[in-house]
């Protein structure tokens, strides 16, 4: 997800300071990355440049004079094509995964080894997400659980290539 399209987004449910923006985007889409407040300026900065955002008066409080960004047609229009267009559908053919396989096999190593560090590395991380499912908070769960989805596809792909190391190093040392 792109940063602006999310401001945009959350700007469309109500006009907000950049404060705020950064405190709904951490708690939404953030998760093992927050925004840092400089970020969440500039690109308020960049959307204003480009028509999408207007900076409303600034409103006195406790410390400087806060600005609220309001979204216009324009981002409003973005947002909506964004929202309605579907993302690229993945995997991509080349993966990180399946290129140090290949390249293990290239030169001697053992890809068995690499395969199995992997797959420990999958389980471990599937551990923290079923934690995360059992005590967090809805959002986190559901993100917990594409997660786990795609932990779970690369393991039945590291099971399958493990059965098929020795064919691929022929094909690959041809």
């Amino acid at each position: 997800m792109t940063v602006p399209l999310a401001l945009l987004g959350l700007l469309e449910r109500e006009p907000s300071h950049g404060y705020d923006l950064k405190r709904d985007y951490d708690a939404y889409f953030g998760r093992g990355k927050p925004l840092l407040i400089g970020q969440v300026y500039s690109t308020l900065g960049r959307l204003a440049r480009d028509g999408k955002v207007v900076v409303g008066p600034a409103e006195p409080g406790a410390g400087p004079d806060r600005k609220r960004y309001v979204i216009t047609e324009k981002g409003a229009t973005e947002l909506q094509s964004w929202l309605a267009e579907p993302i690229e559908a993945e995997p991509h053919l080349q993966t990180v995964l399946f290129t140090k396989v290949v390249l293990a096999l290239m030169l001697g190593r053992d890809a068995e080894a690499y395969l199995d560090v992997q797959r420990a590395a999958h389980v471990q991380r599937m551990r923290e997400l079923m934690e995360i499912k059992r005590t967090g908070p809805l959002v986190d769960k559901l993100l917990a659980d594409h997660g786990m989805f795609h932990l779970e596809a690369d393991l039945r792909w590291i099971e399958i290539t493990s059965a098929r190391l020795g064919a691929l190093k022929a094909e690959v040392l041809g």
